[in-house]
């Protein structure tokens, strides 16, 4: 048994804020936000569409690249924490928006980790169940209805957008998965949060007064431990596999700022130019990044059949892992 990527889609909303536009909402320069960030601008959903909507699109290209119908897909799963209510999942949403009548239906909340959560979910998948075949793996995100747009620390950093992959059981023993590591360390999990919403603190007058339904973030210990912990699963994937540094043809980390980017490339010893960025279009779009990311790739022809792909990860939880790909498609 062999696995590949049968098709891969993505959705970015029409609407784009750039960092000028940011500077009539909150006290920040263009300047500031990319000599930190490299972000120069973000897509932002209209107040019409959910996050449904986003993934619904994305999964409909992915289809239309495989050749196969909804009711092909033996489960859907959706990585987000935005989704469109805490039940009924999003996957469901989107199974009954995409027609998948077939489909069991999972979602997946790892941050901005979850993309990589849903591939590891999808590869168990299809290796120890003979009745699955095609997984359709979605990473998407609202984030823009849970940012704080006065807090000028987070609202330059986040964005919407959508991507997924449909991850397919195939007839010959060619592998799409290498190696992997998905960890997590609840310690830290109050560092980058949005504490109200759910059991802990039900919304109520008092906890939208003091603007806790909106993520909060301790930059400088996340940057510290997610350079540490994507460093540390890249590492142990690539001794896993017997892969060294240098064999790999692109390092796609998730997209949160490219300080945090530039320095994990270089503690690995990958030279920049095999390191993917899309930042500074998109910003930080949390599970959809990285799929953002390799649709762009697919689409621009970037990667073929052998190439090693390092995915690595990081997000609130604390979540954080790397996966290698022998790219299969």
């Amino acid at each position: 048994m062999g696995i590949r990527i049968a098709g891969v889609g993505s959705y970015a909303p029409e609407k784009v804020l750039t960092n000028f536009d940011l500077e009539k909402m909150v006290e920040t320069s263009d300047e500031w936000i990319r000599t930190r960030t490299g972000i120069r601008e973000r897509h932002i959903a209209a107040d019409d569409q959910v996050c449904s909507d986003l993934a619904t699109s994305a999964a409909e290209k992915a289809l239309a690249m495989a050749g196969l119908s909804a009711a092909e897909i033996d489960f859907i799963l959706v990585a987000s924490i935005s989704g469109d209510h805490v039940f009924p999942s999003t996957a469901c949403v989107v199974q009954s928006k995409i027609g998948a009548a077939n489909a069991g239906c999972l979602d997946i909340q790892a941050a901005c980790s979850g993309l990589l959560y849903g591939m590891e979910v999808a590869s168990g998948l299809l290796r120890g169940h003979k009745k699955y075949n095609n997984i359709l793996v979605i990473g998407a995100e609202k984030l823009s209805m849970i940012v704080d747009w006065e807090d000028r620390n987070t609202c330059v950093l986040f964005g919407d957008g959508a991507a997924a992959l449909i991850v397919q059981k195939t007839a010959d023993d060619e592998p799409l998965f290498m190696a992997s590591e998905v960890k997590a360390d609840g310690n830290y999990g109050k560092i980058l949060q949005l504490p109200a919403g759910g059991s802990a603190i039900p919304a109520s007058h008092k906890s939208v007064d003091e603007r806790l339904h909106y993520m909060r973030m301790e930059g400088q210990e996340v940057f510290k431990l997610a350079v540490n912990g994507m460093v540390g699963s890249c590492r142990k994937v690539l001794d896993e596999a017997g892969i060294t540094a240098d064999q790999i043809r692109w390092l796609i980390p998730h997209q949160a700022n490219y300080r945090i980017l530039k320095a994990v490339a270089s503690r690995l010893g990958i030279p920049e130019d095999n390191v993917f960025m899309n930042l500074d279009r998109y910003g930080n779009t949390s599970a959809a990044s990285i799929g953002l990311c390799i649709d762009e790739m697919v689409n621009d022809k970037l990667v073929k059949n052998g190439d090693y792909i390092l995915l690595t990860a990081f997000g609130g939880g604390l979540t954080f892992g790397a996966m290698l790909l022998k790219w299969n498609m």
